[in-house]
């Protein structure tokens, strides 16, 4: 904070600085009008800056809620990839980890789904699934095709774990919140710049001076509304997880 604070002071003291060496040098005419070279300069520069801000603001979450969505997917594929090996592996375990892979996937779309808009995973989602993978390593079985259903549902478990993790990883991320307030600062000095320089919007000129800044405010309330991605407009929703629902019925169960 103190670094940008700095970086602020210095610009606004090298503008100082500049015009006071230019005044004592006898260069240039003064520059007082509204449609000037210094506002038409300023001006330039504020509208890429809020473009610039505004562009980032709104990429960087689009790319993680895809990336998010993809990864659900790859969870939801390592679910069912292990209810798939879990039905090869003899009654009692086969049946309980079948039915706590069922019980994982409706605690992810009915609760957790819910916490995860606060930025974090329920650690009741990991305790679950921690009991399921002890259960597994604890089988021990001599006929060769159980073992490798065992050995298969173990690598399953760590697909999950992995994907698990980096979902826990897209519930906390979210863009620079000094990007998101520079983002409101530009935007707000973009539709007052006008003002500022002395022009005095009359009549009709008032009416695209009024559409931009409507424009400019929902771009900016966008921008923080998609600034998570398991909320607000871009929210990632639990489908991959109701796509494993709908393929658990066509698994045989464990016997």
């Amino acid at each position: 904070m103190f670094v940008s604070l700095l970086a602020v002071v210095a610009a606004v003291g090298l503008v100082a600085v500049v015009a006071r060496v230019f005044t004592k040098w006898g260069r240039g005419a003064d520059d007082e009008h509204h449609d000037g070279t210094t506002s038409k300069h300023t001006g330039a520069m504020l509208s890429a800056l809020f473009l610039l801000a505004f562009a980032i603001a709104i990429v960087v979450p689009w790319t993680t809620a895809d990336a998010a969505r993809q990864n659900t997917h790859t969870e939801s594929e390592a679910v069912v990839g292990a209810y798939w090996a879990a039905a090869e592996l003899p009654a009692p375990a086969g049946p309980q980890v079948q039915a706590g892979l069922r019980d994982y996937v409706h605690f992810v779309i009915g609760t957790e789904w819910g916490v995860m808009k606060h930025g974090r995973l329920s650690d009741t989602g990991w305790s679950r699934l921690d009991s399921l993978r002890t259960e597994v390593v604890r089988l021990r079985t001599t006929d060769n095709q159980v073992e490798d259903a065992r050995t298969t549902l173990l690598t399953q478990f760590q697909a999950i774990s992995e994907a698990r993790s980096q979902r826990a990883l897209d519930a906390k991320a979210r863009p620079p919140v000094a990007l998101l307030y520079l983002t409101v600062l530009t935007g707000l000095a973009t539709v007052i710049f006008p003002f500022i320089v002395g022009a005095r919007p009359r009549g009709m000129t008032m009416i695209p001076l009024g559409v931009m800044a409507a424009l400019l405010g929902f771009g900016v309330y966008l921008t923080f509304d998609i600034s998570h991605v398991f909320d607000g407009g871009l929210q990632v929703k639990p489908d991959a997880f109701h796509a494993a629902q709908q393929e658990f019925q066509r698994i045989p169960a464990s016997r």
